[in-house]
């Protein structure tokens, strides 16, 4: 039995890309059991042949777009079961959600869409919040434990963000976005993991590639580990690791006192 499970979520803007980067290098000095990736950019005839060597099963959705978003789980402990999408017809051939369970816990990979490239695709962003609600809410109906890992694409709160004056009115920080989080954590009853245990300001996991974001921490908290409610008090550390760059996101560790069984189970 794990007594207690490590999760790690990272948008790694191109997993060949992380992977250049020292990604899967790293990764064993991590100690994770479940890695969830987002914009891995991969179609299947793209896959890494390392997993294995690193001791992880790979469960993945591709976008149908060659080249474009895509998700994955990475995890150390053979799943019962895995499912690809969240219902969509419109986000799911983007690839922009897997899970995987372990009898009563699911831990899924999100990517939901960003808006900034225009009023088109800020359309879309707030189509896939409404679909994806639903999912949730499904999830909890279901009395499933849940982590859902990935990038919301959304800051949360001031806190949350190092120009937030600046950017009220951009995509990632608008009111509408930011109503539809504190309808997740207050009405439906999800936890933001990470301010469980962390309170602090200036705890970012995004930094634009422009004015030396990263070196200022001119950043954006984009990236969450968000649990259903029997979880909260499961919830022991969160890390951004900073050490080292892999992308223009940092990966977003966090440790559970979860017992899932080594081997898949009924």
């Amino acid at each position: 039995m794990i007594a207690q499970m490590r999760i790690l979520s990272l948008n790694c803007n191109g997993l060949r890309s992380a992977i250049r980067k020292g990604f899967y290098e790293w990764l064993p000095s991590a100690e994770v059991d479940v890695v969830c990736l987002q914009e891995t950019r991969l179609g299947v005839d793209k896959v890494t042949d390392d997993l294995q060597c690193l001791g992880y099963h790979g469960y993945w959705q591709h976008a149908v777009k060659p080249g474009y978003s895509g998700v994955a789980v990475l995890s150390r402990i053979k799943p019962d079961d895995v499912i690809e999408g969240f219902g969509s017809a419109e986000f799911d051939p983007e690839g922009r959600y897997v899970e995987v369970r372990f009898k009563s816990v699911s831990v899924a990979s999100v990517y939901l869409p960003s808006g900034s490239s225009g009023d088109v695709r800020q359309a879309a962003k707030y189509r896939s919040l409404d679909e994806f609600r639903a999912h949730c809410r499904r999830l909890l109906k279901a009395k499933r434990s849940a982590v859902l890992c990935g990038d919301f694409n959304i800051a949360h709160k001031p806190i949350d963000i190092k120009n937030w004056k600046g950017n009220l009115k951009n995509s990632g920080f608008l009111p509408e976005e930011r109503a539809w989080l504190d309808q997740l954590f207050d009405e439906d009853g999800w936890v933001d993991a990470f301010r469980v245990v962390n309170s602090e300001a200036d705890q970012y996991t995004w930094w634009s590639n422009r004015g030396q974001a990263y070196a200022k921490n001119v950043g954006w908290r984009i990236d969450y580990q968000m649990v259903s409610p029997d979880l909260k008090a499961k919830i022991r550390r969160a890390e951004i690791y900073k050490a080292q760059k892999f992308s223009d996101h940092a990966p977003l560790l966090l440790d559970y006192d979860l017992k899932v069984p080594s081997k898949g189970g009924a």
